[in-house]
């Protein structure tokens, strides 16, 4: 039986996309028979769920490190310090056989080209594809050290793991990796309760206001701006009748990162509710006619997948290679051709005019679901762990050479 240590930020219940991809991978992996424990950030403790045993990293906020984590550059060490601690910790005990971490902030850093184990980074979107174009000094070097971690974890990886090609091609130009490192292509599952709940989902009646779902933080990559301009721009084509009323759900996103400059009318047709767990993200799913997912960029998409499980249309960007994949060429929803307000508003328009577009776009999306399960996503895992430990050099923690030989 492989031991596998898994490094996550957090994990559910705690309502993010990484907590969301921590258990999958995990609950993939016990299913094939590992013993698998989560290291999280997010909690204190240790409890057992579905088979896999999770013991809480929180930094209190008043310790050293938790007063670490202030500093500009310095605090991302913070994090990763109190990871290699606890993991070492728990190797001492009963060893681990290989340990996974994401590269999102480099939470791993310190456990990097080991001699105890070798360390797999799976990769998400980089910290640097999701930042403000107009930052501070201090926010620039802060962000300098984070990219600099990042890369620093993936050359000292013997294994990486990324949910698309292009996304693997991105990250290998990144972090400027070598030739020699096992990289792999390993696209994520959908949760046991998504694919319940969205198997029950019926489409709601085609009655005004229409429903439209936004899932995600307000940040650039995720075309939220844009979306929130376009939605200005269709709420005057409802104030002048050409348009079906229809009310926004924006889940992730809490008031305060509102814009400022949404005007009186789009505002009072929007709802900021912030984070959510499960139960009301899928009753957001059910109730919705159009999920809007603008996004530049996703590593994956999980949105997308889940939509396409609630057979909802999607209304996704062009200028994102997962969304031309998995939304364009499925045919489940439609694309803007840029990430602009103008190409999202258009989209919008033809998808709250037309019912005969939308039943469609369900159809079709309803026809492309089920292609990742946790049974591929934890076998494809397994075989990328079995090729890191035979590659993985115990007197040195260096990655053997390509021959194989000792």
């Amino acid at each position: 039986m492989m031991r596998t240590a898994l490094i996550a930020w957090d994990y559910p219940p705690s309502p993010s996309g990484l907590s969301t991809a921590a258990r999958e991978i995990a609950e993939s992996l016990v299913a094939q028979g590992c013993d698998v424990t989560v290291f999280s950030g997010d909690r204190a403790g240790v409890s057992v769920a579905n088979g896999v045993r999770i013991n809480g990293c929180e930094i209190p906020q008043q310790s050293r490190l938790g007063r670490l984590r202030s500093y500009a550059g310095l605090g991302h060490i913070a994090a990763p310090r109190r990871f290699r601690d606890a993991v070492l910790s728990a190797h001492a005990e009963t060893p681990f056989d290989v340990v996974e971490a994401t590269n999102w902030y480099a939470p791993a850093v310190l456990l990097a080209g080991r001699r105890e184990f070798p360390l797999v980074t799976r990769n998400s979107t980089p910290a640097s594809w999701s930042r403000e174009s107009q930052m501070s000094p201090r926010n620039r070097f802060d962000a300098w050290a984070a990219d600099a971690l990042e890369r620093r974890q993936a050359n000292g990886s013997a294994a990486l793991i990324s949910n698309t090609d292009d996304h693997g091609r991105r990250i290998t130009e990144l972090y400027r990796l070598a030739d020699d490192r096992i990289h792999e292509t390993i696209g994520l599952s959908l949760s046991q309760a998504v694919l319940e709940r969205a198997s029950e989902a019926t489409y709601p009646a085609s009655e005004p206001p229409l429903r439209i779902l936004f899932i995600g933080r307000a940040e650039p990559r995720k075309g939220f701006h844009e979306l929130m301009d376009a939605i200005t721009l269709v709420s005057r084509d409802v104030d002048a009748g050409t348009v079906p009323d229809f009310r926004v759900d924006l889940m992730g996103v809490p008031a305060e990162d509102m814009p400022d400059t949404l005007g009186e009318s789009a505002r009072g047709r929007i709802h900021a509710l912030g984070r959510q767990p499960d139960a009301v993200m899928f009753d957001l799913y059910e109730a919705a006619h159009i999920v809007a997912a603008p996004s530049r960029y996703e590593s994956f998409g999980l949105v997308y997948q889940e939509a396409i499980a609630f057979g909802r249309p999607i209304l996704a960007s062009a200028d994102d290679p997962s969304a031309r994949a998995f939304v364009g060429e499925t045919g489940a929803g439609v694309l803007a051709s840029t990430t602009s307000a103008e190409a999202i508003a258009a989209q919008l328009c033809e998808l709250l005019v037309s019912d005969g577009l939308r039943t469609r776009l369900r159809s079709q999306a309803l026809q492309a679901a089920g292609a990742f399960t946790r049974e591929t996503l934890g076998r494809q895992t397994l075989a990328v762990y079995e090729q890191a430990v035979a590659k993985h050099d115990p007197r040195t923690g260096a990655l053997r050479p390509a021959t194989g030989t000792p």
